[in-house]
């Protein structure tokens, strides 16, 4: 699933203002604009990629976005001792887009496991404990399990239905 997608549905997920997206992506240290924040939420058309309408979202963007929506929805959070003021990038080169999305949209919204299965069971999937905790894992670890597309689609679809009704 591309960036731009996961952003255009967790932007109707929570019925986020194109201001508010703003003040998001400036919350995760990216300075965009409403226009450019217009762009960036146009669907690309399958047969015009090389479109003037629309701003690709890289990962290292995505992950400020996500970042600024944990700030807005939660607060500022003040750093530990010891620890550095500006959180290090989470999405390197292989990381999945997908898992971290759960991770830290699970974090901003202050969702329990219980809330979580209950948003994938909203969307028409099953999902066990085991499963979604797998999903939740940092890379690397020996019960670590991938999020596909399918997976992170009916998790904002769930969302959607959740906070939309």
């Amino acid at each position: 699933m591309e960036n731009n997608d996961i952003l255009i549905r967790l932007r109707y997920a929570q019925e986020i203002k194109n201001k508010e997206m703003v003040e998001i992506f400036k919350l995760g240290g990216v300075d965009v604009t409403v226009p450019e924040v217009i762009k960036i939420l146009t669907k690309s058309d399958e047969y015009d990629d090389e479109s003037d309408d629309q701003i690709k979202c890289n990962n290292s963007m995505l992950d400020s976005f996500l970042n600024g929506f944990i700030i807005y929805k939660r607060g500022k959070q003040e750093p530990k001792p010891g620890q550095p003021d500006t959180p290090e990038p989470s999405i390197n080169k292989s990381a999945n887009v997908n898992n971290l999305l759960l991770k830290k949209v699970k974090i901003a919204l202050a969702l329990t496991t219980e809330d979580m299965l209950d948003i994938f069971e909203n969307a028409g999937i099953t999902v066990t404990k085991g499963e979604l905790g797998a999903l939740l894992r940092k890379e690397g670890h020996k019960n670590y399990k991938e999020c596909g597309d399918k997976f992170a689609r009916n998790f904002l679809k769930g969302l959607a239905i959740k906070y939309r009704g």
